[in-house]
């Protein structure tokens, strides 16, 4: 099992300085390898040397919020929205004159994905994405779901109040395991890991980052409105037309009700 990737680098891309992994021959064909939470690009840590031994260039960034990916401003809004999130990765995919990539992703780095191979799809060569199609809207995710399956989701009813902000704060680390337990309930992490990863929840905007994501996603903070147009086309559950391959665990934690309504409806790309 590796701990560490080949190379870590730092670049300007749109509203960050991104912390990236690059593994494998820079004239390789591009594969970006997409984090969720909360997790970070050790996830990836056993994947990348793999895919570079078959020639590819692997780029594995910290998303925002996590690592050493930082805010080029401190005037800048600490977003979490989705499009935003898919936004990083296309002005990252720019400054390091990639124009189109392989995208692979999980959690927010799946949804990431997804989002960018519909509304950029001439970006995405193929994508890879864990639980299938992931793009949700802040309207659809106000329809209830049964209890058992709301439990389920108990962190983002948690994040919606400022006793969960400020527990969040100060528990990250304890809060993050407990999520890769619950997540994994067959995985059998040691502690050396957890804090490989757990270390990348330190970043100074990580809070911030993490409690919009989950209150914009059920409707109780705004987004920002440059980024409207392209939430109303994601709120149209837009289909995936790319090559795609989809992935599903087999002990998972928390359902993912949209991923198994939406594999064959959604992506018609799928191989």
């Amino acid at each position: 099992m590796n701990t560490s990737f080949a190379s870590l680098k730092q670049i300007d891309a749109g509203l960050l300085n991104v912390g990236y992994a690059e593994d494998g021959p820079a004239d390789g064909p591009p594969v970006i390898l997409l984090q969720g939470w909360p997790y970070d690009i050790h996830s990836y840590v056993d994947v990348a040397p793999l895919l570079s031994a078959k020639g590819y260039r692997v780029i594995v960034p910290y998303l925002r919020g996590f690592g050493t990916t930082r805010f080029l401003s401190t005037e800048t809004f600490r977003n979490g929205q989705q499009s935003v999130v898919s936004l990083d990765i296309i002005n990252l995919m720019d400054a390091l004159k990639i124009q189109k990539a392989i995208l692979a992703g999980f959690d927010w780095g799946g949804r990431a994905a997804d989002i960018i191979a519909v509304l950029w799809p001439e970006r995405c060569k193929a994508l890879v994405s864990v639980s299938g199609y992931l793009i949700p809207s802040p309207a659809a995710n106000k329809k209830p779901l049964p209890p058992k399956v709301e439990l389920q989701w108990w962190y983002q009813y948690y994040f919606a109040t400022e006793r969960g902000r400020a527990g969040y704060d100060e528990y990250r680390r304890d809060f993050a395991k407990l999520i890769w337990q619950i997540a994994s309930p067959k995985w059998n992490f040691d502690d050396a890991t957890f804090n490989r990863t757990a270390a990348s929840f330190d970043n100074p905007d990580h809070v911030a980052i993490v409690i919009h994501n989950y209150r914009w996603r059920i409707g109780l903070a705004e987004g920002e409105p440059q980024y409207d147009n392209f939430e109303k086309q994601l709120a149209q559950f837009p289909p995936i037309a790319v090559p795609t391959i989809t992935l599903e665990g087999d002990a998972n934690g928390p359902p993912t009700p949209l991923g198994s309504i939406c594999l064959s409806r959604e992506i018609l790309g799928q191989v």
